[in-house]
């Protein structure tokens, strides 16, 4: 945790640096732990543990920006080091988009507490950790003969920050998180290897799932079995809620303000116009108590709010911070998304694929891309046929390709079964007349 010492540290550093030639000055305290176990057939293949405490100083001088940080935390140290950043600074090209925030925007204090982080963490035994890996992994191997290898792994943190801003900013955060993990490859046909992987991850340990992890795993790789090609047509789609977030990643990045500015972006000049179908409602919620990602202040300071990103198809808003407004003499937001949820529908995957004569449920992306000034878009996939209503064939070495905005314009339903332990909270979601490249 910030020691009451150390905010006193930052804030000396702070005003150090205004006395010795700054203007404005942001500043970062940081203080971060992280462990993980990886298990390769019920060996420990791998362990890595770290500690990270630092200052980051941003140095406004004279029109001009610099960005310095140490973990050597001893005030002579220090003298030293914020004068030669200064003096480095002073090197740079002037550029006057760089500027701290109007002070009005900024988080002033008063929420409840959000509840991000589990005082238990330091009280679990690394014994405890890797006896999780290894059941995990047990849940896997010697289950079924064509199994070629089982894997397996923990992975805890936890992170505290303390920040200040010379024109008026102080905030401070913690949170920590849990996860677990299986990977199952099994023998195919030929020269075939499936494999999959499931995980679980929380915000406190004693809520984090322990069960079933490996078994999921294995089940995913098996149902692999037999993938091939299918032919090219126009289908429907189902993307489950594992990977749904690979296709709305696309669009989050084209309301980024660097996107935008840089001309590198499909959706420029499209705020306020109905830019997909009815279906398509993504709301920012920053402030949902004990979820991963919540958050009452972005990177600069800035004080978060429930926004409707898109809603029934309308883009209300661009991630834009303090520089890119300034780039594009706007008026800025926020620096990036929170937490991202799609209102939920009334069905989960099962009667989403239920729903559909035939199509395809892609349950993997293997490569491509998208263009992000276009939007044009290709994907690697694998899944399954559907056929009236159920999976038949698992397929693979097949794309998917298009556009976003046709793409979003034919999505016509959103499922139930979000994953509640996700910073995007996007569940499995049904399109129409998606492309597929096959035989």
């Amino acid at each position: 945790m910030i020691t009451n010492k150390q905010k006193e540290l930052a804030r000396w550093a702070m005003e150090y640096a205004l006395k010795n030639g700054c203007q404005s000055v942001r500043l970062s305290l940081y203080n971060n732990s992280s462990a993980s176990f990886e298990i390769r057939d019920m060996k420990i293949d791998s362990l890595q543990q770290s500690t990270e405490n630092g200052l980051s100083i941003q140095l406004f001088v004279d029109g001009r920006f610099g960005s310095i940080s140490t973990n050597r935390l001893d005030k002579k140290e220090l003298e030293r080091f914020i004068e030669n950043g200064i003096e480095s600074t002073r090197y740079l090209a002037e550029d006057k988009a760089r500027t701290l925030p109007d002070a009005d925007l900024y988080y002033k204090g008063g929420g409840a507490d959000l509840q991000l982080y589990d005082n238990r963490f330091g009280s679990i035994q690394p014994d405890d950790k890797v006896a999780l890996a290894m059941k995990v992994c047990d849940e896997i191997t010697g289950k079924d003969r064509r199994i070629v290898s089982s894997g397996s792994s923990y992975s805890d943190g936890d992170s505290f920050s303390y920040r200040l801003a010379s024109n008026g900013f102080e905030g401070e955060s913690s949170n920590s998180y849990f996860s677990l993990a299986g990977t199952a490859s099994i023998k195919g046909e030929g020269d075939a290897r499936p494999s999959s992987y499931w995980y679980e991850a929380s915000l406190f340990y004693d809520e984090l799932k322990k069960d079933g992890i490996g078994q999921k795993a294995l089940e995913r790789s098996l149902s692999k079995l037999g993938q091939k090609k299918t032919d090219s047509a126009k289908m429907s789609m189902v993307v489950d809620f594992m990977n749904s977030t690979r296709l709305l990643s696309p669009v989050i990045g084209a309301i980024n303000g660097s996107a935008i500015q840089q001309k590198n972006s499909f959706l420029i000049n499209k705020k306020g116009e109905k830019v997909f179908g009815d279906k398509m409602t993504v709301v920012d919620e920053p402030h949902l108590i004990r979820s991963s990602g919540a958050r009452y202040f972005d990177s600069e300071g800035i004080a978060t709010r429930k926004i409707n990103v898109f809603d029934a198809g309308v883009l209300n808003t661009y991630y834009i911070d303090t520089y890119y407004a300034n780039k594009l003499e706007t008026p800025q937001t926020i620096s990036s998304p929170s937490i991202l949820t799609v209102p939920p529908g009334a069905k989960d995957l099962n009667g989403l694929v239920a729903s559909v004569d035939k199509g395809i449920l892609v349950t993997g992306f293997n490569g491509g891309n998208c263009n992000p000034t276009t939007g044009d878009f290709s994907y690697g996939i694998e899944g399954f046929l559907i056929e009236n209503g159920k999976t038949t064939q698992p397929i693979n070495e097949m794309n998917i390709t298009g556009n976003m905005i046709s793409l979003w314009n034919n999505l016509i339903e959103t499922g139930n079964d979000a994953r509640l332990t996700s910073n995007w909270r996007i569940p499995s979601l049904l399109f129409d007349n998606v492309d597929f490249s096959g035989m």
